[in-house]
């Protein structure tokens, strides 16, 4: 039990350490590199520009309208209507009458409901696009998202994807809050320290995704069976040796679940969408790149320490029943609070001004590390479960929750 105690204190204390060293090198490699936006004195390509949408009809303004905003105007946009019940396609309708002067708008209507990723293999395979965009029908992006991923694409022939980064912007209730401090000082840290680190990152965010046509094209588009069809892509990409790259400067704006129930049931999604990668993906442990075993390493790790804290804090909960002794080392209670607040303020530094966030915040600290670890811990056991019991559970899409 000893042994299994320091394995649930350290390791979370290393990887973190890692992530924060890495994400203020990535920030310094970021600010010396120039983008180099455009091939000088040649045209603009193409870029087709995807919106799945599944019961959207109250949120599809406002992204196409952030896409009539783009301050690259070569594209073309392409609206997948999967089986949706209620105005979708009368809207996707009438936003393409109020747009088409302005761009191409074609309207794609997908009967019965399959799930994005057989919507966005439709939308791509009918895009004229050398590059492809995929925003969530939920968010709406910043006018210069496109330039910045671009100049990634042109920086190396085998760059397959572009990860933009999201940003919360529904924060009107205490668990909104909280999603905003783990966006900032989870997500965005852990998707620079790998970044930097190994050279590559876990997934992209598929709300806010670019794709070099050619490459999905070679890696066979998304699997419509997958439960995450943005972590299978990447690792798909990553076996057909294409990169994928971080770009935290292409940002969206995005909708997260503000209810306890809707919000374990998409950590539950993302959990298990990391275990079948994880499982179809095995082999490139001892055949990957040393960037990508190492990658994979680190989800073995992180799932043996969901299972072993939940050991840990069984048998804690017991031995405080039945001793009436509270077992706490101040010490490392200290470290880590003391890791996550350095943590945290890397990210605030970082993101104060693309996401809007203010040092009042970060009070909530004390109160997002209690529930970061209730949270995920609740989503990686029962994802584990889900796993092995409906190995054969395919993707398809419902009503999300859209906040207070």
């Amino acid at each position: 039990m000893q042994t299994l105690s320091s394995f649930v204190i350290l390791y979370p204390v290393i990887v973190s350490l890692v992530w924060i060293i890495g994400s203020v090198f990535f920030a310094i490699q970021q600010r010396k590199v120039p983008l180099r936006n455009l091939h000088a004195g040649q045209p603009a390509d193409l870029v087709s520009v995807l919106i799945p949408a599944h019961n959207e009809a109250e949120t599809l303004d406002q992204v196409v309208q952030s896409v009539a905003n783009l301050t690259y105007s070569k594209i073309e946009l392409i609206l997948i209507n999967d089986g949706s019940d209620d105005k979708t396609l009368t809207v996707m309708h009438e936003l393409a009458a109020k747009f088409s002067g302005q761009f191409p708008v074609k309207i794609i209507d997908v009967e019965p409901n399959q799930g994005k990723a057989n919507a966005l293999n439709v939308g791509a395979k009918a895009a004229q696009g050398t590059y492809l965009l995929c925003l969530d029908a939920d968010c709406y992006v910043d006018s210069h998202v496109l330039e910045p991923m671009l100049a990634r694409f042109y920086d190396h022939p085998r760059v397959g994807a572009v990860a933009g980064k999201p940003i919360v912007r529904n924060r009107t209730s205490i668990f909104g809050r909280l999603e905003l401090l783990e966006y900032v000082g989870v997500i965005d840290i852990i998707k620079r320290g790998q970044a930097f680190v190994t050279g590559h990152i876990t997934t992209v965010s598929g709300v806010v995704v670019a794709y070099r046509k050619a490459a999905l094209a070679d890696v066979g588009w998304w699997n419509a069976d997958a439960i995450t069809e943005d972590i299978d892509v990447t690792w798909r990409l990553y076996h057909h040796h294409w990169r994928v790259i971080y770009c935290p400067q292409s940002v969206a704006w995005i909708l997260v679940p503000e209810h306890i129930k809707d919000l374990i049931h998409q950590r539950r999604r993302w959990a298990r969408g990391g275990f079948e990668v994880l499982f179809r993906n095995r082999g490139m442990l001892i055949t990957g790149r040393l960037s990508e075993q190492w990658l994979l390493l680190d989800m073995i790790l992180s799932d043996l320490w969901a299972i072993s804290c939940s050991f840990v804090t069984l048998f804690y909960l017991i031995t405080v029943a039945f001793t009436g002794d509270l077992i706490m080392d101040g010490v490392i209670l200290f470290l880590l609070l003391l890791i996550s607040l350095v943590q945290f303020l890397i990210g605030f530094a970082d993101s104060r001004k693309s996401d809007f966030i203010s040092w009042q915040d970060l009070l909530l600290l004390p109160l997002y590390v209690v529930f970061y670890w209730f949270i995920n811990l609740v989503s990686c056991l029962t994802a584990l479960g889900s796993f092995f019991l409906d190995p054969k559970h395919v993707g398809s899409w419902s009503s999300p929750d859209r906040g207070l």
